[in-house]
């Protein structure tokens, strides 16, 4: 069952002042969620800067909160307001879930067009052949490149897997060359490869384990997403910023 409609009508109501000792609440936590099968294993459970409240870290991205004594579970942002700021805390711990996920992809499973000279940051994206934006920010690659971004593509077959952009994603990632092959079927060639154990499938589900609803969606070096096209200096501009 997917987290968002089971917490879509969720309220987090009065927590207890009495807090459990860590090993306890996260046990009374782990029971609770058992219970709602939420069909994404939890990555980890800690203490939120808020008292009372535990942060649950899913596999993936997505972040839940929840009582010590796990009575009560939430999805939703939580922010602390710094120096008359609100700090978005959700959105700055799911990012980094992102990154985290993003990198241990090997490179091997991508398909990588390398910076030209310094690589001073860069993207991935999730991508389709048969998405028209997604053509549309292949030909902004070169440009990325010049500027010292490195592009890295993962497969996001937009239509489901069994569509025609799944078929042709396969054959890219079975080809011998991944980079020659993207580009021609994005340029309405077509590309012979053999069938061949490929992680398209597997990127796909990560993709949307990640929140990736559509193509193409960039992610940054910190684990922003950046959904849609955007120009190459703009991209440029935001994955300098995110870098580090």
């Amino acid at each position: 069952m997917r987290v968002t409609r089971i917490f879509a009508a969720a309220a987090l109501a009065l927590l207890s002042t009495v807090a459990l000792a860590d090993d306890k609440a996260e046990q009374a936590i782990r029971k609770t969620l058992d219970t709602l099968h939420l069909g994404t294993p939890v990555d980890s459970i800690s203490a939120s800067p808020l008292s009372g409240l535990y942060e649950v870290k899913l596999q993936g991205s997505r972040v839940l909160y929840a009582s010590a004594d796990g009575k009560f579970v939430m999805q939703g942002y939580l922010f602390q307001v710094q120096d008359g700021k609100p700090v978005n805390l959700t959105e700055a711990t799911e990012r980094q879930g992102v990154a985290k996920t993003i990198n241990a992809i090997p490179a091997n499973e991508m398909v990588v067009f390398p910076a030209v000279g310094e690589t001073k940051s860069h993207i991935t994206v999730f991508t389709d052949t048969t998405c028209p934006y997604c053509h549309k920010l292949h030909e902004e690659v070169p440009a990325l490149n010049k500027m010292g971004i490195e592009v890295r593509y993962l497969a996001f077959p937009r239509q489901g897997l069994g569509s025609p952009g799944d078929e042709q994603l396969q054959a890219v990632w079975c080809s011998k060359d991944r980079q020659g092959s993207l580009t021609k079927l994005i340029n309405g060639k077509s590309v012979d490869a053999p069938k061949c154990a490929n992680p398209v499938s597997k990127q796909f589900a990560m993709g949307q384990s990640i929140g990736v609803n559509g193509t193409p969606a960039i992610i940054l070096e910190d684990g922003q997403m950046i959904p849609g096209y955007q120009p190459a200096p703009q991209v440029a501009k935001l994955a300098l910023g995110a870098k580090g």
